[in-house]
């Protein structure tokens, strides 16, 4: 954000007493020098692991207060797709929703249950897909499961629906996305990403 993001892209999981955290991975070996699962630790319990700066695996709440009425769009994913986490779509969005963020919160996930839950709860946040497959016809699928917009692995011509791709670090692909006029893209390199779309744009 002191760089001036225009978004932030971030996993959530859900604890074994149910507190929504936000670390990329089901497994805490990678990110943390902790071992085993997410869902196996109690967020007291989880407090004990470090992650490579020093600092704790922050909760959903740490994020959003962070956060603040900063003026950056949040992209947060449920994390379902390997661990389902019960019960996280009810735990995160009255938090999401109580929480004073200056721009509208979307909602991705690769599990399109997971989305499904969340709609039928509120339908009032953007929810979108996630995908690394193509899909036949984007712009029914969003029809039918009414959802705001494909997160797709890579441009998916004839698309009139908003995408946001991902991975993105290539300059050379960023300019092109930015050229079809994509809603986003995620990206390593924002800064970079910047410089690139204000030399095409």
């Amino acid at each position: 954000m002191t760089h001036g993001a225009e978004g932030i892209e971030t996993d959530l999981h859900l604890t074994k007493d149910g507190v929504p955290v936000i670390i990329h991975d089901e497994t805490l070996h990678r990110t943390t020098n902790g071992t085993g699962q997410v869902a196996d630790y109690t967020l007291a319990e989880l407090r004990q692991f470090r992650l490579p700066n020093g600092e704790c695996i922050p909760t959903l709440a740490d994020f959003l207060q962070l956060v603040g009425t900063a003026p950056v769009q949040l992209n947060l994913e449920f994390k379902t797709d390997v661990e389902r986490y019960p019960g996280i779509e009810e735990t995160v969005l009255p938090l999401v929703k109580e929480a004073p963020l200056a721009k509208p919160v979307i909602f991705s996930s690769f599990n399109l249950v997971s989305l499904l839950v969340a709609q039928s709860i509120d339908p009032g946040f953007e929810y979108c897909y996630l995908t690394d497959r193509d899909l036949k016809d984007p712009d029914a699928f969003c029809q039918e499961y009414q959802l705001a917009g494909i997160h797709p692995h890579h441009y998916l011509a004839g698309a009139t629906v908003p995408q946001r791709i991902w991975t993105v670090n290539d300059p050379a692909v960023q300019a092109d996305l930015f050229r079809r006029g994509v809603a986003g893209i995620f990206t390593d390199d924002f800064e970079r990403a910047q410089q690139v779309r204000e030399e095409w744009l």
